[in-house]
């Protein structure tokens, strides 16, 4: 998921106007933003569970609407994502990830 989320920004980060102009931007983002739904779906139900503050379902239901429903999807609404559920998301994620590197190195170092 970090990874999509990293792929996402190397692009949006040219901004609305190159997004909106540029298909092969709006393909890209597009693409990154199902691998990422994808890779929440592969989320055990127990993870997801675990970190409850992370919107599994919306996420996974996201994906949905941009694989089967490609041709009526509104850019505004993928550029809002881009802007404010994309960083949301990377915060969240970082958090997890830091604390799981440190519980892992706490647990490595009992050893």
């Amino acid at each position: 998921m970090a990874e999509a989320i990293r792929q996402i920004k190397k692009y949006a980060s040219k901004g609305k106007q190159a997004f909106e102009r540029n298909e092969l931007i709006r393909i890209w983002v597009v693409y990154h933003l199902q691998i990422l739904g994808e890779a929440a779906r592969g989320i055990s139900d127990e993870s997801q569970k675990r970190y409850h503050q992370i919107p599994w379902s919306k996420i996974i239901g996201f994906r949905n609407i941009l694989v089967h429903h490609y041709f009526t999807i509104n850019a505004d609404e993928i550029w809002a994502v881009i802007e404010v559920n994309i960083p949301q998301l990377k915060r969240e994620l970082d958090r997890i990830l830091k604390k799981y590197q440190k519980d892992t190195k706490k647990d490595h170092s009992e050893i």
